[in-house]
């Protein structure tokens, strides 16, 4: 595939806390460039024409894994309902793209 090379940004577990009251705190840096491919993406599939598959968002780990503990699970939900939530959450920047599907 011929797109940007988009470094991946795996997430990090970090054990923070007093002795008593350990805890995990879990974090992935969101930087500028994913940004930027995301947005690049959007604005190239407005130009195309939509084929058989189609990037229509670029979700973070870190997101899909909370979404887990809230009991949705994006790999059983249909595209309305995950674009819904993205929304919702102010999430809009990890769309890739512009068209209704």
């Amino acid at each position: 595939m011929g797109g940007p090379k988009v470094d991946l940004i795996d997430p990090q577990w970090t054990l923070k806390g007093p002795e008593d009251q350990m805890y995990f705190q879990y974090d992935q840096d969101i930087n500028d460039s994913f940004l930027s491919s995301i947005s690049d993406n959007r604005i190239a599939s407005a130009n195309s024409r939509t084929k058989d598959m189609h990037l229509a968002a670029d979700i973070p780990v870190a997101v899909v894994e909370k979404w887990l503990r809230e009991g949705f699970d994006i790999y059983k939900e249909n595209w309305k309902s995950i674009r819904k939530r993205l929304v919702a959450e102010d999430l809009g920047a990890f769309i890739t793209t512009s068209k209704v599907l």
